[in-house]
């Protein structure tokens, strides 16, 4: 939706209009929605058809056996990822030039935030089932150029993994950041209901939410760094106030 020139995309997936997952639910509401059946896609006639590095991949390789070229965008999990992402698909649509000034601009946006980064407070991330993301994915990578160090990489969770309960209560991190519960009722997310973490949140002034900018590797992950930049900066201000105060 950001790259593609006006007619040349005809579809996206019903996932563009999650609230909880797309940046962009207001640009999909005007394009015509799949919900990834290779069926429904092979009757639109594509000349191409872009799918995620791990998504729907019956239907691509469907798609492939009845001759439609199909393009998987490898999953981002580093800011260098995002703007290659983005070089990859401008050449895939003819759109590089395009595509090279948005990387760009993305790049220098992302160097101005890294630069001004002056201290590490501590972040933990806390999702459904107590699970953690940690540096070699890409919501760890928003916080390291936010310029929080994080909880998960202390538990030597490296890419992903389950946090349990005491030891996120005993690291307590400076920023506690959980995940939007969906609506409705899950077991899953009981675990961000528990009296200790509704504890930990309280006592921090920031109700810290990771939102849909945190998903996927677009230029809208700066939205999440600069938000967290802002909660790293308060942090800041609280530390350089108690000092002043002692």
């Amino acid at each position: 939706m950001l790259l593609a020139s006006p007619g040349q995309l005809i579809s996206v997936s019903d996932v563009a209009s999650d609230p909880q997952v797309s940046a962009m639910i207001d640009e999909a509401r005007a394009y015509p929605q799949n919900f990834g059946r290779a069926e429904e896609i092979y009757l639109m006639k594509p000349d191409l058809v872009l799918v995620g590095e791990y998504s729907r991949t019956q239907a691509a390789e469907m798609l492939e056996r009845l001759g439609v070229p199909v393009l998987r965008l490898p999953f981002a999990r580093s800011m260098e990822d995002v703007a290659e992402g983005i070089r990859l698909l401008g050449q895939a649509l003819g759109r590089a030039a395009e595509a090279e000034a948005m990387a760009a601009d993305f790049e220098a946006r992302l160097a101005t935030l890294r630069a001004e980064v002056r201290s590490n407070p501590r972040a933990a991330l806390y999702s459904a089932n107590g699970y953690t993301t940690g540096r070699l994915s890409l919501s760890g990578q928003i916080l390291l150029a936010a310029g929080f160090s994080n909880v998960a990489d202390e538990a030597g969770i490296p890419i992903g993994g389950n946090l349990p309960m005491e030891r996120l209560v005993m690291a307590e991190p400076d920023l506690l950041i959980t995940a939007a519960p969906y609506p409705g009722a899950s077991r899953s997310e009981d675990v961000l209901r528990h009296p200790a973490v509704q504890a930990m949140r309280a006592a921090q002034t920031s109700k810290m939410i990771s939102s849909n900018d945190w998903v996927c590797g677009t230029p809208y992950v700066l939205r999440a760094i600069e938000t967290l930049a802002g909660e790293r900066r308060a942090l800041d201000a609280q530390d350089r106030a108690g000092e002043a105060g002692q």
